[in-house]
């Protein structure tokens, strides 16, 4: 079996794969200090749940964005799985994706591994937006080149800076949505402020994207932890695709071993 991990500044999201069938997955908070042990402490107790063991892991995957966490999870996966981990990012690694920007080393490993999964779907020029810590739009030529993309602070990081910067702006929970764009209280407010404004936000950059693309006529495709709960404020996103980071994470590991 596979473990595929992805590191994000704010979650982790780790999968297990048999062959190309992912067969469960987690969602866990990323805690930058974790030891080694407390990794496996952890992932032990989940293994656990799904009737899994460290010895059916045959091999590793990982992308961060976290380099204190790249290193505890490398060594995890060398002292408890008894693997040696495929690190994205790294020389060792081929996507089969050509990168054009001015500086290939700058690109984020999820970012990437997002763009050659989306690619390896759906065979058209795409934009994919990942609705993470960071809002990351990345742009893919129909002929499979990562061409750039945008990055904007998350509704997650938004929200944090109205509750600490602002002294009478409460924190507010917008997984129940606004009845309306007016708000008539100082919570729909937010809400609507959150959930219309970034929805806006997100519509008015994939179309400046797209008229930079043209003649291409690119797909959007969305993933993130908040992507399900901010598309249907969009009128741009064709595809939400939750486990597009995973997945890609298996066809890299797929095409490298």
């Amino acid at each position: 079996m596979l473990l595929a991990v992805d590191i994000g500044n704010t979650h982790m999201v780790i999968g297990v794969y048999t062959g190309p069938k992912l067969r469960c997955h987690w969602r866990v908070k990323t805690d930058k200090g974790s030891t080694v042990d407390e990794l496996a402490a952890t992932f032990h107790t989940l293994f656990t749940m799904e009737g899994l063991r460290f010895n059916d892991i045959s091999d590793t995957i990982i992308s961060s964005v976290v380099p204190t966490m790249q290193s505890a999870w490398a060594a995890f996966a060398t002292r408890y799985l008894n693997t040696v981990p495929l690190m994205v990012g790294s020389d060792t690694v081929q996507t089969g994706m050509p990168v054009l920007i001015d500086n290939p080393a700058e690109i984020g490993a999820d970012r990437l591994v997002n763009a050659v999964a989306a690619y390896a779907r759906f065979k058209c020029a795409l934009i994919v937006v990942d609705f993470g810590t960071a809002i990351t739009w990345d742009c893919v030529s129909a002929s499979g080149e990562y061409l750039g993309g945008a990055i904007a602070p998350g509704m997650s990081i938004a929200m944090e800076a109205l509750g600490s910067r602002t002294a009478k702006l409460p924190q507010v929970d917008i997984s129940t949505p606004p009845t309306a764009a007016i708000g008539t209280n100082t919570v729909a407010a937010i809400k609507s402020g959150i959930l219309f404004g970034y929805g806006g936000m997100v519509d008015g950059l994939i179309r400046r994207l797209r008229e930079q693309m043209t003649p291409e006529l690119p797909q959007t495709v969305a993933t993130g932890g908040m992507a399900a709960l901010i598309a249907p404020y969009t009128t741009s996103i064709d595809q939400v695709d939750a486990m597009l980071t995973l997945n890609g994470l298996q066809l890299l590991h797929e095409r490298n071993t």
